[in-house]
């Protein structure tokens, strides 16, 4: 099983604390792929919403394909997810009961075929993402220091 990360979602790890993971295909068009294949992806604004019994990705930015034609994709329409019946109910029950959010966290391609984690998500607290950012400070600190002492 060979993956290629295509684009990760960085933002979400600060923002979230993520509690569960899936993973979804995703449809898209041939200029698209195209696009993705060049890496011209972003994810820092996306979300997923459960409507009428399907998963929906809003706001991911793919770029337009530069050698593509006048029947070139929209950078950022709505693009439906691939996901089991279950999956999906369980993704639409756990964010109307828990208050949970559905955040794409990475895009890679597995098998030549793109595919998206997605991650149901808590809001952290601002003390949350200071108290990660000292954390953070601290084992950047510790690995400058074990560098400096093995020379």
């Amino acid at each position: 099983m060979s993956e290629k990360l295509i684009s990760a979602n960085k933002r979400a790890f600060h923002e979230y604390h993520i509690e569960e993971r899936l993973e979804a295909g995703i449809v898209l068009v041939g200029t698209e792929v195209k696009s993705l294949r060049a890496g011209k992806s972003n994810l820092t604004d996306a979300f997923v919403i459960v409507r009428s019994g399907e998963a929906w990705l809003h706001n991911m930015h793919i770029s337009h394909y530069e050698f593509g034609n006048r029947q070139n994709h929209e950078p950022e329409r709505q693009r439906k997810l691939l996901l089991h019946k279950k999956e999906i109910e369980k993704l639409h029950a756990r964010i109307r009961q828990d208050g949970c959010t559905a955040v794409p966290l990475k895009l890679y391609f597995k098998d030549g075929k793109v595919k998206i984690e997605i991650g149901l998500a808590k809001g952290k607290k601002l003390h949350d993402k200071r108290e990660d950012l000292k954390k953070k400070d601290l084992k950047r600190e510790h690995a400058k220091e074990f560098k400096i002492k093995t020379r």
